[in-house]
């Protein structure tokens, strides 16, 4: 079995020995009711309310849903339909801190079946927190014609610059233990495999300690190619099982599931505390001193800015000229340093400008690099064809929503095409056209 398509990008890892430090409690933060696939959460609270660390401002409203707690304690600011980071509004709570932290009276969750394990799971706040975002408690709730055979911890973190999920298996390896023996109690697996790329010794090292005595849990080391971590791209290489299109992992017999998330449900668990920071790894060309962070989430990404001493106003400064939540290759390029850091925000990047502007793209040469590279084995140049002479009905055949986006394809073309931008837009062309279709 070979692996399939991705690319050898430059890894950066500046801050892979750069133990967590704690930011200041920020003057205010804004909470996104948003931070998940799925539906946002409704709002609990008033304005003018007090509220405390770890208080439910947010609960769940649907199946694939996740509750939202207060990351400060202080006073319920407003309550409002923001600019999120996508460019739709999004309720949104403002709390402004007391700067005291003062922490909920936390009870740990009585868990001994499978109900009360998904109960905790989802009251915890977990989710995807590789950047996926997908609520943890319904990704774990399987049909009973589902044979789990597989549960990949992933732990590749393949993205330049971003160690956060590094520092998590290095500083919490308890944690993350104790989180797949639980998954192990409950879930039931066949097997239980933490996925790590072999740039990551320390972890792969302790880890390893640890499954030397258990049976049917074991970590496998993976090459480092970006990639790697891509759900489907990590059930072939480890599984050799191939996800078919439209499919889910439970089809394949599979789930995967983030290390820090992991880590995350295990410490609620335990201590009752839910999801209400996250480590945030701070790097970039126009970052001076790179740092991993532990930040209460809806932070401002500014205060995490200056707190590597880049000096900033609420505006990019003259040597900042992109900042992205999340790596080069998959983040999202933000509008302003008001946007709050969020469940999902591993990365903080910023760049220069020489990084940050993109070259004149050229016209396509027919090289085929972009489709050797293609995890998915896709045709990015027909894609491409397609989307610009608008022919929905190509872009299905080219199986267009198969596409990760996860940027090879533009990483390795030498006319530096935006083809990850193209295959995007052209998604979303086919889903207007087949909504168009059923209306």
């Amino acid at each position: 079995m070979r692996n399939l398509g991705g690319v050898r990008a430059p890894h950066y890892k500046n801050t892979a020995k750069s133990v967590p430090e704690q930011i200041p409690v920020p003057a205010e933060v804004k909470m996104p009711m948003c931070m998940h696939s799925g539906t946002p959460a409704n709002p609990v609270v008033s304005v003018g309310d007090y509220v405390k660390v770890g208080q439910l401002i947010g609960e769940a409203a649907g199946f694939v849903s996740s509750p939202v707690h207060a990351s400060v304690s202080g006073t319920v600011k407003s309550i409002d339909n923001l600019d999120g980071l996508t460019g739709e509004k999004a309720v949104t709570i403002t709390i402004t801190s007391d700067g005291k932290q003062t922490p909920m009276d936390f009870t740990p969750p009585q868990v001994t079946n499978l109900s009360e394990f998904l109960e905790a799971v989802r009251n915890s706040g977990a989710v995807g927190l590789g950047g996926a975002g997908y609520p943890t408690a319904p990704k774990f709730t399987l049909k009973e014609t589902v044979n789990l055979d597989y549960i990949l911890v992933n732990g590749a973190e393949c993205e330049p610059y971003i160690t956060s999920d590094t520092r998590t298996m290095v500083d919490e390896t308890e944690s993350v233990w104790e989180g797949v023996l639980l998954m192990k109690k409950y879930l039931n697996p066949k097997n239980i495999v933490i996925c790590i790329e072999n740039n990551k010794p320390e972890p792969i090292k302790k880890l390893k300690t640890l499954c030397e005595s258990m049976d049917n849990i074991s970590v496998r080391v993976l090459p480092s190619l970006y990639p790697q971590g891509e759900r489907k791209v990590l059930v072939y290489n480890v599984t050799g099982r191939i996800v078919p299109e439209g499919g889910r992992l439970p089809d394949v017999g599979c789930i995967v599931v983030n290390c820090t998330t992991v880590a995350t449900f295990a410490k609620y668990i335990k201590t009752g505390s839910p999801l209400v920071s996250r480590c945030v790894t701070v790097d970039g060309s126009a970052v001076k001193k790179p740092k991993n962070i532990i930040t209460p989430i809806g932070t401002p990404v500014r205060e995490l800015l200056s707190y590597c001493e880049l000096a900033t106003d609420g505006n990019l400064n003259t040597n900042v000229k992109k900042v992205t939540l999340g790596g080069p290759m998959m983040g999202v390029a933000i509008p302003n340093l008001d946007i709050p850091i969020v469940k999902i925000t591993n990365a903080v990047i910023a760049f220069s400008e020489k990084d940050a502007v993109p070259p004149e793209p050229g016209a396509c040469i027919k090289c085929g690099r972009c489709i050797f590279k293609c995890p998915m084995n896709l045709m990015p140049p027909y894609i491409e064809t397609a989307y610009e002479l608008k022919q929905p009905e190509l872009l299905k055949k080219y199986k267009v929503n198969m596409c990760a986006e996860c940027a090879c394809c533009a990483f390795t073309c030498p006319a530096k095409r935006s083809l990850v931008q193209v295959m995007t837009l052209a998604k979303d062309m086919l889903w207007k056209y087949e909504k168009g279709a059923k209306a």
